[in-house]
């Protein structure tokens, strides 16, 4: 019985090595140790007040955040650490990707920026201006994001 009580009591311990990675891709330049937080215009939607951030565990569904935000600047991928809770992004998880294949999330908390990703290789230009132009069919069809709301 003893054992068994000290392994559970190992699993009760704190960060491991092995926490879970997050990204977010942006425009905006940030740097470390600064907050990414909800309430600035939004790069996806209508492009209102944001209520919410994104992050994703995914590196590719980061440099599709960069890759399609709406601001002017250099596209960035950053290491980050939620402050909050997170939860599915229903854009993603409920219409499109039934799962959360793409691991994709949001919160109302802010994020910390821990690194950024130097080096990676974003989607071929015609992939991009395909989605863009999805994105503009559907805007105009009325179909917004839920996360506008």
């Amino acid at each position: 019985m003893e054992k068994k009580k000290e392994i559970n009591n190992q699993k009760s311990q704190g960060p491991t090595p092995f926490s879970q990675t997050y990204f977010h891709g942006t425009k905006i330049h940030r740097d470390i140790g600064d907050l990414i937080e909800p309430g600035f215009f939004s790069n996806f939607g209508k492009q209102k007040r944001a209520k919410y951030i994104f992050l994703s565990a995914t590196l590719d569904a980061a440099i599709w955040g960069a890759e399609l935000a709406l601001a002017e600047g250099s596209e960035r991928i950053y290491l980050v650490e939620p402050t909050g809770a997170i939860e599915d992004d229903p854009d993603l998880t409920d219409k499109k990707f039934p799962g959360n294949p793409t691991k994709s999330y949001r919160s109302q908390y802010p994020f910390r920026v821990v690194g950024e990703v130097k080096h990676w290789h974003g989607h071929p230009r015609e992939q991009v201006e395909g989605m863009k132009q999805t994105l503009d069919k559907l805007r105009e069809q009325g179909i917004d994001s839920l996360n506008d709301e």
